[in-house]
This record gives C-alpha cells, sequence and structure tokens, in this order.
C-alpha cells in the first residue's frame, strides 16, 4: 500500500488523482501547509526539501510530482497513466512531462516563492518574466490540444493530464488564467469532470474552480 503526504491544492493533487485512477489502495496523511507543518523535524526527515508530495513505496518515501507520476506508471503499466514501455508513445509521454516539468512546474514555483531565488513579488520586472515563461508554456499546450486532443497524447488519456490540470488550477488567480485558452477551456471542462479528479477535490475539500 502506498502512503501519500499530501497539502491541499498542492503539488500532491495529480498523484492523488492518478492513485485514484490506478485503484489500488493507499492512505493519505494531510501536511498542513498553511500551518507550516512540511517543515517540521518530523516531515522533514521524510523530505528534506519541506515539499509536498512525498510518497512511501515499501518503506522508502519518494518524493516530486512529476518523478512519483513516472513511477506509478512504471509499477502499474496497465493502469493507463503511460503507454507502453518501450514504444515511440511512451518517449513522448517522457518528453512531455519533463517539458511541463521546465516550463510550468518550476515557473509556477518560483511564482509562488520567489525567495526561492532571491527575489519577492515586489519586484514587477521578475514577476513578469515568470508570468510570460508560464503563458507561453500554456500557449504552446493551447495549440498542440487544438492540433490533436482531446488529451495531450491525442484520444490517449494519460498521467500527463493529470499534472496540466493541477498546472492549470495553479493559474486561476493569475492576471490570464490558463481557461482563457479557448482549447485548453474546452481541455479543464473534460478533466474537471473525471471521477478521479472530482474525488480529489471532494476529499481535500477545494473551491474555487
Amino acid at each position: 500500500m502506498y502512503t501519500l503526504y499530501y497539502g491541499k491544492g498542492g503539488a500532491s493533487m495529480a498523484i492523488h488523482a492518478a492513485l485514484k485512477e490506478i485503484g489500488v489502495p493507499y492512505e493519505l496523511v494531510e501536511v498542513d501547509l498553511e500551518g507550516g507543518q512540511q517543515r517540521s523535524p518530523e516531515y522533514l526527515r521524510l523530505n528534506p526539501d519541506g515539499r509536498v508530495p512525498t510518497m512511501v513505496v515499501e518503506g522508502k518515501p519518494l518524493r516530486e510530482a512529476a518523478g512519483l507520476m513516472m513511477i506509478l506508471a512504471d509499477r502499474h503499466p496497465d493502469s493507463g497513466l503511460a503507454p507502453q514501455s518501450g514504444t515511440l508513445a511512451h518517449a513522448e509521454w517522457t518528453e512531455l512531462m519533463m517539458w511541463m516539468v521546465y516550463n510550468l512546474a518550476v515557473p509556477f514555483r518560483e511564482w509562488f516563492y520567489p525567495s526561492d531565488i532571491g527575489c519577492s513579488k515586489d519586484q514587477p520586472a521578475v514577476m513578469d518574466a515568470l508570468r510570460k515563461k508560464i503563458e507561453t508554456g500554456f500557449s504552446a499546450l493551447d495549440a498542440r490540444l487544438s492540433a490533436g486532443g482531446p488529451y495531450l497524447l491525442g484520444e490517449q488519456f494519460s498521467g500527463a493530464d493529470l499534472m496540466l490540470t493541477m498546472y492549470m488550477r495553479w493559474s486561476r488567480n493569475m492576471p490570464r488564467p490558463a481557461t482563457e485558452w479557448p482549447a485548453l477551456k474546452k481541455y479543464a471542462d473534460m478533466m474537471r469532470a473525471r471521477p478521479s479528479w472530482r474525488h480529489v477535490n471532494e476529499v481535500e475539500a477545494l473551491t474555487g474552480w
């Protein structure tokens, strides 16, 4: 059984949804992000970075959302989280997962926590550069979905879709949220109706998206 340490609405959302998609037993342990529990000595022993998610696999705590999605896809090849290993489709999926890390996950982290890069939200040039980086990523994915949806890999759902849905949710209070791109808006409506995503929102008591 897996144990997922999660924070409401945090980078653990996609992994929570993936566990529901797979249908395996798992335990949830909430980390109170607003209360700073991620910086407690107990949690730092599991995840020295003080972030969520952390997932315990066979007694080993593992971290990083994209990496955990790839681990789950590898351990459960029939889950639909990724195309069959060794195929060109799987290579495309791997590339896409890493592309979203560098073009969405990283700038989002810096947007929410600019102190990570020695900056603050009071520096308009920095925040504007991060916003443009995120919007450029959404523009590229909007074009991809327009050309070959309904999912990021065309007709095939994958864990990459759960990752993108999470990133899109994070943009909801930005100057231009992801749902202002037409293909992404249609995509968001489809993904938000998915049972696994509805389950995560219900369990984590999320509102506003």
